[in-house]
Order: C-alpha cells, then structure tokens, then sequence
C-alpha cells in the first residue's frame, strides 16, 4: 500500500464518521410505539381512543423533539408526554371518578385465598402457582380493573419494568408517592386477580362461601 492510498482510505474512514446522520425522532419513536400502544390500551380500555391518544402524544412529540436531551432516556420522556395527554383529555371529559369495590383489600389477600384454595403457601412466592395460571393476558385484565390513579402507576411499574424513580418523572410527583400508590395497587390488584381466577373457574369458592 502506498502512502497515497493509507491518506485516501484513512480520509474516507474519517468522512465517513463524521457524516453519521443524527438520531431522529422517528427513528426513537418506532423503537416505543409498540410499548406506547399497550399503555394506551391498558388506560383508554378501547382500541380507536388508544390509537388516538398515541397519534396525539406523537405528534406532541415530535413539536417538542427539540426539548428532547439527546442520550436520556426517550422512553420515560416519551411515556411523560403519553400520560399528559391521557390526563388532559380525562380532564376534557370531566369524568367521575368510578368506585372500586377493591379499595379494602387486606394485605396478603393472595396468600391466603391460595391456601384456602389449595395452592402451596410455602416459600420465597406462595401465590407463583397461581399467577403461573393466570398467565399475561389475566394479569394485564386485572391491572385494567384498578382504579386510574392505581392503573396508570402499575402499568408503568409492572408491564413496562420502569423504576420508581422513572415512574416519578413520567407522572410528574414524588417518588413517595409512586411508592404509595404501587403499595396499594398491588394489594387491590390481589383481589382483581382473584376475581378473574374465580370468574374464569382457575380456583373455586370455598363451600362455606357460595352458601352465603
């Protein structure tokens, strides 16, 4: 190889670097579309008003991409802008809060419906065998129940495996609070369960029970 040619082929090493294209919104926005949809669905329980609430937030987005700090996590920051919308047009609607007959659940209210069921109540997760049952789409139904304040937080912490602290900048308040509202939503979100695993014959009702 001549010196010639290392110049020519080191030069076109280096030009090539520094042509790489900057990343695009769209190119981030594919890679969280499918997540977003399913967060959407989970909040909205209705596939036109999901698709719309993402073409929203979308479109939020991509007019303030601008704000978006390159090399953070565009997930959490796309997520924030998802929740904000589905809260304003909440608020648009000015609906009531719906009452939750799952507001009193006990604490360790899996544990002990599994063992009065029959299931296993020793070791790290008595109730896995039942939730081994229920499978995704029981548990995504019963995160569905909960009520909205509960839903939303659970969905971001238990469907999309984000941190507290990321949930705490998604919906915007103290991670105390998230903390707060996953303690009772995974208590409510016990008895949602076991509903779903009674109405779907997984476990039965005690006799005592159905006599009453």
């Amino acid at each position: 190889m001549t010196p010639l040619s290392h110049v020519q082929k080191t030069g076109s090493l280096s030009s090539d670097f520094v042509r790489t294209p900057p990343v695009t919104f769209e190119s981030l926005f594919t890679s969280v579309a499918h997540a977003a949809y399913g967060i959407a669905m989970r909040l909205t329980r209705n596939q036109a008003d999901a698709e719309d609430l993402v073409q929203d937030a979308a479109l939020l987005a991509h007019r303030g991409f601008d704000s978006f700090m390159s090399g953070t996590n565009f997930r959490a920051w796309f997520f924030k802008i998802l929740i904000n919308c589905y809260y304003s047009r909440r608020r648009r609607e000015k609906s009531r809060p719906v009452t939750s007959d799952l507001d009193d659940t006990p604490d360790l209210y899996l544990y002990a419906r599994s063992g009065q069921a029959g299931f296993p109540t020793q070791g790290p997760d008595p109730a896995s065998l039942l939730l081994e049952k229920l499978g995704t789409e029981r548990i995504v139904g019963a995160i569905n129940r909960l009520p909205e304040e509960y839903r939303v937080v659970s969905t971001l912490y238990f469907m999309e495996d984000l941190s507290y602290e990321e949930i705490a900048g998604v919906l915007e308040c103290p991670v105390g609070t998230v903390r707060s509202r996953l303690h009772r939503g995974r208590k409510m979100l016990q008895k949602a369960l076991w509903q779903i695993a009674e109405e779907d014959g997984i476990v039965s009702q005690p006799a005592d029970q159905e006599d009453a």
